[in-house]
């Protein structure tokens, strides 16, 4: 049994990920620090091949102990999103990019193999043509905090030199939406379904902006790929995540919520503003190593209905569900 060593693994696509490798009979050792919580885990804690250890990537010691007899590591641990890292940029960046980079020497020094970085396809920033889709060989341009930090990270991982011992590879991830054991309801799909099923008004801005969609379970499927394949096709190397059929605008996306939920009520705020439009293929990853998706966004827009319809979530607001929302209200009781 390999040993795979997973940052953030108590987090939104961690908790889904370390089920999956578990189910493909890996040893599975998360590193968390727990900041929003470990109900996500609660039930692994019986399955033999599953350990956890608290602590912070930045931790050199904690890390050091954490990578003994690992194979591969999968970096998911960061400051996940633009609002979340533009509240404490020096922490993001510290977080994001210095505890990245530490991490792959630490694991390169520890003799793992692999290093699955996991990061976004907003380092596109804003195509130039709107006819065109981005790919792995567009230019990066990050427009936040968020972006550069990934950006950064990208750029020293895959400058290192090819007789580093472990190998790294970068998955730019679509936007996620779905359903996880740690849940979030911030995200784009999640987030308008909620609204929605709850029969709220929903107010939408920027309706037009382009942005690339992929269910959490297929993001964590994509990772699994990389450290099963060859090391040749991976190694040194930047996938995007996703599928070019999955690119909507959220004009699109309240369209296919209102073929589920009809009439809806929907608000309209044209705002221009926003920097970010992009569309992105994911041909490489697919040509490469036969990864498709298996859930679209309509897939998961039927998911949250149920679930919201159902009345599984009795506090579907609260802030725990929030990334943002979750930081603040811990400074809150930490002050």
């Amino acid at each position: 049994m390999k040993t795979i060593l997973v940052t953030g693994g108590a987090g939104y696509i961690g908790s889904v990920l370390v089920r999956q490798l578990l189910a493909r009979d890996y040893r599975v050792r998360v590193v968390d620090r727990l900041d929003f919580g470990g109900e996500s885990l609660m039930e692994l804690f019986q399955e033999p091949a599953f350990e956890i250890v608290t602590a912070d990537v930045r931790d050199t010691a904690a890390m050091q102990e954490a990578l003994r007899g690992v194979d591969a590591v999968v970096h998911l641990a960061a400051i996940v999103g633009d609002p979340a890292c533009a509240r404490d940029p020096d922490m993001a960046r510290s977080i994001n990019l210095d505890g990245s980079l530490q991490l792959y020497d630490l694991a390169d020094a520890a003799g793992a193999k692999r290093f699955v970085f996991a990061s976004t396809c907003s380092n596109y920033g804003k195509m130039a043509d709107q006819d065109t889709l981005v790919d792995e060989s567009s230019p990066l341009q990050p427009l936040s905090v968020y972006a550069e930090t990934k950006v950064g990270v990208e750029e020293q991982l895959l400058a290192q030199p090819a007789t580093r011992t472990c190998k790294p590879t970068c998955l730019r991830f679509s936007t996620a939406y779905g359903c996880s054991p740690r849940l979030r309801l911030d995200l784009t799909v999640n987030e308008f379904t909620k609204e929605l099923a709850l029969g709220r008004e929903l107010l939408v801005f920027g309706a037009q902006f382009w942005r690339p969609y992929c269910h959490v379970r297929d993001l964590s499927r994509a990772i699994i790929a990389v450290i099963e394949a060859d090391e040749s096709l991976v190694a040194f190397d930047v996938f995007n995540v996703g599928d070019r059929r999955e690119n909507y605008r959220k004009q699109m996306i309240v369209d296919c919520i209102c073929e589920q939920i009809p009439n809806a009520s929907i608000k309209y705020v044209h705002k221009d503003e926003d920097p970010r439009d992009y569309r992105v293929s994911s041909d490489k990853i697919k040509r490469t190593l036969g990864f498709e998706i298996s859930k679209t966004v309509p897939d998961g827009i039927a998911e949250f209905r149920r679930i919201i319809q159902g009345g599984l979530l009795p506090d579907p607001d609260a802030a725990k569900y929030s990334n943002l929302a979750a930081i603040e209200a811990a400074a809150k009781r930490a002050a």
